[in-house]
């Protein structure tokens, strides 16, 4: 009986763990959206205008996982985006709120890049 506690125990951690994956990524981006809004630029571009922008999750995934420098972005590092000099002017203080809340998380395990461009394509 112990055993069978013991092993039904160990799935339901292990378990968890994939929905807190799912879980962190998601709570990350309600915090993205203090600056981005779903359908409308406000301190940084809407996720439907970053989701125009890269065009896929994994693309968006790439350029966090690259080290998100300006110029790699789809918007503030390219001069043919029109909204590019709105963003290029905010792009320290996204590369800040990149290096706190995304990067330190995927370094610890929480989730990955792709778990939350997936979260911001959802949007």
């Amino acid at each position: 009986m112990k055993k069978t506690l013991m092993i039904a125990a160990t799935a339901a951690f292990m378990m968890s763990g994939f929905v807190a994956t799912e879980a962190v990524a998601g709570g990350l981006t309600n915090k993205c959206k203090a600056c981005h809004k779903v359908d409308k630029n406000a301190t940084g571009p809407a996720f439907k205008n970053i989701q125009a922008a890269y065009g896929d999750a994994a693309t968006l995934a790439k350029v966090w996982e690259s080290g998100f420098a300006v110029e790699d972005r789809h918007i503030a590092g390219d001069e043919n985006n029109a909204n590019y000099k709105k963003y290029h002017k905010k792009a320290k203080m996204m590369s800040s709120q990149y290096k706190k809340l995304i990067k330190k998380r995927v370094e610890a395990g929480k989730f990955t890049y792709l778990d939350l461009a997936n979260e911001v394509f959802s949007k």
